[in-house]
């Protein structure tokens, strides 16, 4: 059943669904984006989020968890009119030991269920005739990575999807763009050992990783009323680590 869409009053901010959101840059996303005084849902497996926000239990690579998702948001705060999508996972092998079912369930993670929140998400954006789709890709899209196949295949198939969604959507003003951060400094990354890190980085010019911040002031922006005529875009946030790829 389709769910009922509310009208938005004059002082309220737009929806915004943050899938991946409760950590890392996709935390930082939702929080710049309730700072900018955006309605934010943080989409993740777990459901929680900040004081402030929306959580919701979404699980990208089932259908039937999105539009769950999506029907508790409109019911709580209305139709999403913007979509982060950043839920994705990795499981690096190098391709001679890597099996089929490791390349297949990151593929269906990050790239199908981009396709499936942004499906689903579309619909309303259409009958309200604006929105912004921002997908999260990686530098490792454009300059790959030994052990991550799977990965840059997911992410890059992320650039052809947008962008094809930017020549379909734009005539009822719905913006389609996707941000690639490089080596970014998360919880993940502070695990690492010195000697890792400084791997990480040993092609970024300024030689250091970037904020999660970083990341989400740029997805604020392309949120924004001001970036209306950004589309198609791929903006990498990687220090320079990507230039001339």
């Amino acid at each position: 059943m389709a769910a009922t869409i509310r009208p938005m009053g004059a002082n309220e901010g737009r929806v915004a669904l943050v899938t991946g959101g409760n950590r890392g840059i996709g935390a930082a996303c939702a929080a710049a984006l309730t700072a900018a005084g955006e309605r934010v849902a943080v989409a993740s497996r777990g459901g929680t989020a900040p004081a402030g926000m929306l959580g919701v239990r979404l699980d990208v690579a089932n259908s039937e968890s999105v539009d769950k998702a999506f029907t508790e948001i409109e019911a709580e705060l209305g139709p999403v009119e913007i979509v982060v999508s950043n839920a994705g996972i990795v499981r690096d092998t190098l391709l001679a030991t890597m099996s089929e079912d490791a390349f297949q369930e990151v593929v269906d993670t990050n790239l199908l269920g981009a396709y499936r929140v942004a499906k689903r998400a579309s619909r309303p954006m259409m009958r309200l005739r604006r929105g912004r789709l921002i997908f999260i890709s990686s530098v490792v899209a454009s300059v790959g990575g030994p052990g991550q196949s799977n990965y840059a295949a997911s992410k890059a198939g992320l650039i052809g999807f947008a962008r094809s969604l930017a020549r379909e959507l734009a005539p009822r003003n719905i913006t389609s763009n996707v941000v690639a951060p490089g080596p970014i400094r998360t919880d993940m990354t502070d695990a690492l050992t010195e000697a890792q890190r400084e791997q990480l980085t040993a092609g970024v010019p300024g030689g250091r990783m970037g904020e999660a911040e970083d990341v989400a002031a740029l997805v604020a922006f392309l949120a924004s009323p001001q970036a209306g005529y950004i589309n198609g875009a791929l903006i990498p946030v990687d220090g320079g680590l990507s230039m001339g790829h």
